[in-house]
């Protein structure tokens, strides 16, 4: 404390915008040992594929970033390893009690729902729960569908009450200060980013379901139904896969774009899983020399612009979501002279 004309002063710093509240401490603790658990099961099935397979550490290691590498051992697929990276990312920062957990949390939460019941729909069919029976990780391809949705129950449950009034009332006719207007302007722009990509992809979607050969139903059953393989397999389908990263994006996209700051831990998570995934595919037109056959017909020139445009607009959402100025618990820490009276400002 200070003396300043005759009157005491508070000169502490004042509470981190970026902390969850201490209300909220058992419900971030929870979800980052959720998280954390289903993250270690997920690298159990990891290494169990590299002990089963005929490749080395190594070959998994360049599978990790080269799709065309026939020789990576592994029992899940890309999406899996990115999620996997994404749960330990998410567990650490719930477990630190930053609000940036949050939306990433509820992100996580949803997918892993959407995951488990699509493979109820799967457990329907006795073919497919006889497939359960026969494997021998059976077992413990179940209990891990059966984990990941009690982690997306609990998750949803317990985060969806944590949330936190972010904006300070303003008065009527007053505009918002430079660094909320900044705020709100990288919001939008990653919104615009989001939203551009999930019309890219959705256009691409209906091209491959309006051709001659293709079958819509089908698709949409191998979205929604685990069994359409006929076999166990603890990765997800590509239709899945599509659709989901589709919804995700037009969605996250119209809440950032709306200047929900709340969102950011959920597009820096997704921005990251999606950077990671074009560059893996960016790899393999590499190795498959497919950026000189490209130009050859429009529809690989226009595949060839998509994927850059990811490359780049997932890169800018990374890099503006982890700016300072994006949000409340991104920007500068409130120091100096303060007012007892002033309390926590800005949150989720």
């Amino acid at each position: 404390m200070v003396m300043q004309d005759g009157g005491t002063v508070d000169v502490r710093p004042g509470p981190d915008p970026g902390r969850a509240a201490p209300e909220h401490r058992d419900a971030y603790l929870l979800t980052g040992l959720c998280l954390a658990l289903y993250a270690g099961a997920l690298l159990a099935w990891t290494v169990c594929g590299i002990v089963q397979g005929d490749g080395s550490a190594w070959d998994f290691v360049e599978g990790l970033f080269n799709p065309a590498s026939a020789a990576a051992p592994s029992l899940l697929g890309p999406y899996e390893w990115a999620f996997t990276a994404a749960f330990l990312v998410i567990a650490g920062l719930a477990l630190a009690q930053r609000r940036l957990a949050r939306s990433a949390a509820l992100l996580s939460g949803f997918l892993l729902l959407a995951a488990s019941l699509r493979e109820g729909v799967g457990l329907c069919h006795a073919a497919y729960r006889h497939e359960y029976s026969n494997d021998p990780l059976g077992s413990w391809a179940l209990a891990t569908r059966g984990l990941g949705l009690v982690v997306a129950l609990v998750v949803l449950c317990v985060m969806f009450p944590a949330s936190e009034r972010w904006r300070a009332a303003r008065p009527a006719g007053r505009s918002a200060p430079a660094p909320e207007a900044d705020r709100r302007r990288s919001s939008r722009i990653c919104g615009v980013l989001f939203l551009l990509m999930g019309l890219a992809r959705l256009g691409w979607v209906v091209a491959d379901l309006t051709a001659t050969e293709a079958d819509a139903l089908r698709y949409l059953r191998d979205a929604v139904d685990g069994s359409v393989l006929g076999t166990l397999d603890m990765t997800a389908s590509a239709e899945f896969t599509t659709l989901g990263s589709v919804l995700v994006l037009l969605v996250l996209g119209v809440l950032a774009f709306r200047g929900r700051r709340e969102v950011r831990g959920a597009l820096l998570v997704f921005a990251a899983m999606e950077l990671y995934l074009t560059v893996r595919t960016v790899v393999w037109l590499t190795v498959t020399d497919f950026f000189n056959q490209s130009v050859e017909t429009p529809a690989g020139a226009l595949s060839m612009a998509t994927t850059a445009y990811g490359l780049a607009a997932m890169t800018s959402v990374v890099v503006l979501s982890t700016g300072r100025g994006f949000g409340p618990y991104g920007g500068v820490r409130a120091e100096g002279f303060r007012t007892p009276a002033v309390g926590r400002n800005g949150g989720l």
